[in-house]
């Protein structure tokens, strides 16, 4: 006996679905976004911005890190309407589709969560593809392939929480760039530019003004 997408489903509940987590719904059937079957993989990407210092004489130029770029999650899953021959478009997919509309309230695309047994990603609905596979005789579908991209939500108060972007107790290096000063760097570093003297002393800088891009600067741990 062959095993059909619907036959399948029966042997246990789906219990990958969507979740809306804002705007705040508080009816639990509303916020949720069922997917008639759990997918068979998901895919997390993550990448980080680096920009190249330009030093004359030099085969590879130094990178600074400017930035770490959203975390992507692509899934591809199935819903289905055979069983009841109703209209997959308007069971399943236009709730997905309304993903990506902007919310009255937000004046921005709802933020989601896939959950898949516990909570897996959260973010908003970059892109929706949707393939139609299975129709009934007059035309209505009844089966169709969403390949799904969700792009991270992280609010910044969060990050800034979570990541002090400075570390004072490590020593570490820093490149100068264009319209830098002692003092900027120094707020950058340690989060107080009144240590510039500290950064002047580590790397016998007697000018304070005379800073050229691209020099490489030690930046001593605070005891």
């Amino acid at each position: 006996m062959s095993t059909t997408p619907v036959s399948f489903a029966r042997t246990g509940a789906a219990q990958a679905r969507l979740e809306i987590v804002r705007p705040v719904i508080a009816d639990e059937r509303a916020r949720r976004i069922p997917l008639r079957f759990n997918p068979t993989d998901y895919k997390l990407s993550k990448a980080n911005t680096f920009a190249e210092i330009t030093i004359p004489g030099l085969e590879t130029p130094p990178l600074q890190y400017v930035r770490g770029g959203s975390e992507t999650l692509t899934v591809q899953a199935l819903v289905d309407t055979s069983d009841t021959l109703e209209n997959v478009r308007t069971v399943y997919v236009d709730a997905v589709r309304n993903l990506l509309r902007p919310d009255s309230r937000e004046h921005a695309p709802p933020v989601v969560r896939f959950v898949w047994d516990e909570s897996v990603f959260t973010g908003v609905l970059e892109k929706l593809d949707v393939a139609y596979q299975l129709f009934r005789p007059d035309g209505v579908p009844l089966r169709a392939q969403l390949d799904l991209s969700l792009k991270e939500f992280r609010p910044a108060a969060v990050q800034v929480a979570e990541s002090p972007r400075s570390s004072p107790t490590v020593e570490k290096s820093y490149v100068v760039r264009r319209g830098d000063t002692l003092p900027s760097i120094a707020n950058a570093v340690y989060r107080r530019p009144d240590l510039w003297r500290e950064l002047a002393r580590a790397n016998g800088i007697t000018d304070p003004r005379d800073l050229r891009p691209g020099r490489v600067l030690t930046v001593p741990r605070l005891t």
